[in-house]
């Protein structure tokens, strides 16, 4: 399945160390966490205490976690909608993503200059995002003019779909996102295949000096960035670039002792790839034995036949039924046969809804 973080974000705001740190940490790895598919795309393991656990009581021959990939979105300026700077490339490349992370600038460095001459973290998500709108208002225009005719003719489908359109213009004229109008699950079909950038979630990402990282709740940089986040319902993670790509470099018993140095339980990355993983309204359910054990990505609200296909199709096309336990029983009863003696594995069917932390195996027969 398609899960995606584009980041994006102005020159010199650490958009580019971040993603150096993501995909440097995938050189520096040994057993698939991370690792990078080219120039711009980066592949990540989903930091997840659980699986480490059940590692730890199966004992499999090998353990595999689940990814996403980070998408380095290049060549933002003002003006990318009208095509300046690399604009009709980032444009394609951000389509193609399912979600956003927006690399803030929230530390003063003289020796680091601001594209716009001085640090204005609320200025430079609305250069970005006024960009994106006026890319989507583009489109829209361009949809209204070529079904406006059927509209008047009385086309009932495409007089639907031209209110749906205005509403949306009306937004995207009040330098409102895609995002912030209300749509019902009808209206979004409409437009789905406008693959509107300011549809997308987003999380912001404030960058923080070394020392900022224990400072933040009084870093008034970040207080804005989380004021303007709050408006939309967004989410705002703290990181420092820098310190990420030196904690990149690091492995095993090096990375802990340099994160107690700094006082830290977990790095800014980790904490954002969870954030993003969240973000794509993604959960985890996992399969355990002694050949292997694996973590596996599927939507909310997945019910047990299509979480099935994310390991093979046959899994979903003769689907009987799923053995389930939850993570915490198995872990709090020791062992599969265990959980069994207790009757806290249940057996379902084809309507189960799979819930995060669900450990399964599959019945079937094809």
């Amino acid at each position: 399945m398609s899960r995606s973080v584009g980041i994006v974000g102005l020159p010199n705001v650490g958009k580019s160390t971040l993603f150096n740190a993501i995909t440097q940490a995938g050189a520096e790895s040994a057993n698939y966490p991370f690792c990078t598919i080219d120039p711009n795309v980066g592949v990540v393991e989903v930091p997840d205490e659980r699986l480490d656990k059940l590692t730890e009581l199966v004992v499999p021959k090998k353990t595999v976690p689940t990814a996403f990939q980070f998408v380095d979105i290049a060549g933002l300026v003002e003006g990318a909608s009208r095509g300046e700077g690399l604009g009709n490339k980032f444009l394609s490349h951000i389509r193609e993503v399912d979600a956003i992370a927006h690399v803030v600038r929230c530390f003063e460095d003289e020796n680091i200059t601001h594209v716009a001459g001085k640090v204005d973290p609320i200025s430079d998500i609305q250069v970005i995002n006024l960009e994106l709108i006026l890319a989507d208002l583009d489109s829209v225009e361009k949809k209204i003019d070529r079904m406006g005719k059927k509209a008047r003719s009385g086309d009932k489908e495409a007089k639907a779909e031209v209110e749906v359109l205005t509403k949306l213009k009306d937004a995207f004229e009040a330098d409102k996102p895609a995002r912030s109008v209300e749509l019902s699950d009808e209206e979004k079909l409409i437009v789905r295949d406008l693959h509107l950038l300011t549809m997308k979630p987003i999380l912001y990402v404030a960058n923080v000096s070394e020392d900022g990282l224990h400072e933040a709740d009084s870093n008034p940089l970040v207080q804005k960035v989380r004021g303007f986040a709050s408006e939309e319902g967004a989410e705002v993670v703290v990181i420092s670039a820098k310190v990420e790509s030196e904690i990149a470099e690091l492995e095993g018993e090096d990375k802990k002792m340099f994160l107690e140095e700094l006082g830290l339980e977990e790095s800014g990355l980790d904490r954002l790839i969870r954030a993003a993983y969240s973000l794509l309204g993604l959960i985890t359910y996992f399969t355990a034995g002694v050949q292997e054990v694996r973590a596996w990505t599927i939507r909310r609200h997945t019910k047990a036949p299509q979480a099935a296909a994310v390991i093979h199709t046959d899994f979903e096309r003769g689907f009987i039924r799923a053995e389930v336990v939850a993570y915490q029983d198995l872990v709090n009863s020791g062992s599969m046969n265990a959980a069994k003696e207790k009757g806290l594995v249940r057996l379902e069917g084809k309507e189960y809804v799979v819930q995060d932390g669900d450990v399964m195996h599959f019945r079937f027969n094809v």
